[in-house]
């Protein structure tokens, strides 16, 4: 399927979704249960309300939210609106997300009342301050070009707007307005700006089309095999191009069922793919290591499941034979992908041996290359590579050369087949639990710590989490700062899956004879 070119922009998608599969379930969220026919009504009501709030073509609309139906609305109906979409990470406390408000100069905001026990929006008032309700700069002070927020609840403070209230003011738009706003949408205008970390230690924004969008994941939906029958768990989270795209846009071009499950937990998950007959489950090695060991699967029918897609991470043969033994998932698929290459790049194909896919990642997509430099590194071109950051030309030009190479930072080799096995990192990217962490980000944080002079981080192996990292620090002179108070000031700066699990006190870190830290004299130091 050629998404592109039968549907050209995201509106369009959930407009020709509705037009083939109807009456057929959509989303299932909790007990609300909506069609597909529905959740195009939604998202056109949800579109209006963001031309009524002043949202034009071009504008970015940000998301902070969990897995939910109310992402999912809110989300297509910004894009349709002609915004693009900016999803926030769940796991960022308030400064990260106002960095990412700031530098995309988010117009309209759309955030969760509370989650994992953290109110977003006090978060966010502690970052960015917050004025009276009419305070003429908008209800943030310091993200000046932030109009309004909306909080994904039936209770929000006076300067921000509940969802029903946001609903509601765009009652008076009329259709015709919406739906002409909607096919202005150009296909080759930006759809959104995926929020990634470099060796920089600033978060980039990816900016990717709408094109590319539905080029890409309608060719991930034929080589996994997804259809209008699959009902799939979407545990991945939406703020990540594996969680929105490969999920809420995937669905949307085969017209299978979504269920949105806010956070991962192995109950709550065993549940749902019982309850519900889930026959496809994507997410990380751990998630599906956490399912096979949990005490009480055999207690669960989830004999609906056939479909597994992974990555992130080193995939075991064990697991992959297990997942086709134990649950007798008859496809189970590796990928290989990151945001700058709108999430896919690499993929296995139904039919590869359980060898194959668990020791290589794939093989190009269809109509893109894939080759290695001289020193390794995986390079990408074709139409998959991102536009480019957002207004951060200097920073494209680094990862995109002149011949539309896209540098990935990875280290790979190919086998004869062109399958591709990643055996390390450039960009010392390390994954925890299916996060990317990135150490010149974290290093850029716990810097700020008033008693850290000096600070590297690399990731260790760990049981549960895969990786995580270890932070070695520097003290300041005359300080007595102690590992458990670099962790403690970390968890309060940054998102968990970030923080440190150890820390180690060093003199001075090791470096070369240009100055630069050796990141790999510290990997091997023994860990505790």
């Amino acid at each position: 399927m050629r998404g592109d070119l039968e549907f050209g922009s995201v509106p369009q998608l959930v407009v020709e979704a509705a037009r083939r599969y109807g009456s057929r379930e959509a989303v299932v969220d909790g007990r609300t249960r909506v069609s597909y026919a529905e959740l195009a009504s939604r998202v056109e009501r949800a579109a209006a309300a963001c031309a009524a709030s002043g949202v034009e073509l071009g504008d970015r609309v940000a998301i902070w939210a969990p897995n939910t139906l109310d992402w999912i609305v809110a989300a297509l109906g910004a894009v349709s609106a002609g915004g693009v979409l900016v999803p926030l990470n769940t796991r960022f406390k308030g400064a990260e997300a106002a960095y990412v408000l700031g530098r995309t100069r988010a117009r309209l905001l759309f955030v969760t009342g509370a989650f994992l026990g953290t109110s977003y929006v006090a978060s966010l008032r502690r970052a960015a301050g917050g004025g009276p309700p009419d305070a003429a700069e908008g209800p943030l002070p310091g993200l000046p070009h932030l109009r309004d927020v909306v909080v994904l609840a039936e209770d929000a403070p006076p300067d921000f707007l509940t969802w029903k209230e946001f609903l509601a003011g765009g009652d008076t738009v009329p259709a015709g307005r919406v739906r002409a706003r909607a096919a202005a949408v150009r296909p080759d205008a930006p759809s959104d700006i995926m929020f990634t970390s470099g060796t920089t230690g600033h978060p980039k924004g990816a900016v990717i089309t709408h094109t590319q969008t539905l080029r890409v994941y309608g060719v991930w939906s034929e080589l996994a095999g997804l259809t209008a029958d699959d009902r799939y768990l979407i545990v991945n989270p939406f703020f990540h191009t594996f969680g929105y795209k490969a999920g809420i846009i995937a669905c949307l071009l085969r017209g299978a069922t979504m269920v949105p499950q806010s956070v991962f937990n192995v109950d709550t998950a065993l549940a749902n793919i019982a309850t519900e007959r889930i026959s496809v489950l994507p997410g990380p090695p751990t998630l599906h290591q956490a399912i096979l060991d949990h005490p009480v699967r055999a207690q669960h029918d989830l004999s609906a499941l056939r479909l597994v897609v992974t990555g992130a991470a080193v995939v075991p043969l064990e697991l992959v034979e297990r997942l086709r033994g134990e649950l007798r998932v008859a496809t189970v698929l590796t990928a290989y992908g990151l945001t700058e290459a709108s999430g896919t790049v690499t993929m296995c194909r139904p039919g590869d041996p359980p060898g194959v896919i668990a020791s290589t990642c794939g093989r190009a997509i269809p109509d893109t290359e894939v080759r290695l430099a001289g020193n390794g590194e995986i390079l990408v071109r074709g139409y998959n590579v991102m536009s480019g950051y957002f207004e951060e030309p200097e920073e494209t030009a680094k990862a995109i050369d002149t011949e539309g190479w896209l540098h990935t930072g990875d280290v790979g080799v190919l086998d004869a087949d062109g399958n591709i096995r990643i055996t390390d990192r450039i960009k010392d990217m390390f994954i925890v639990g299916g996060f990317n962490a990135y150490p010149a980000e974290i290093e850029r944080i716990v810097s700020r710590h008033p008693d850290v002079l000096e600070v590297a981080v690399v990731g260790i192996p760990d049981a549960r989490l895969g990786e995580v990292g270890k932070a070695y620090v520097v003290r300041r002179p005359n300080s007595t700062v102690t590992g458990d108070d670099v962790i403690a000031w970390s968890r309060r700066e940054m998102a968990n899956y970030k923080v440190p699990r150890e820390v180690e006190f060093l003199a001075e870190l090791p470096r070369n004879a240009s100055g630069k830290i050796l990141k790999g004299a510290l990997r091997a130091r023994p860990t505790t």
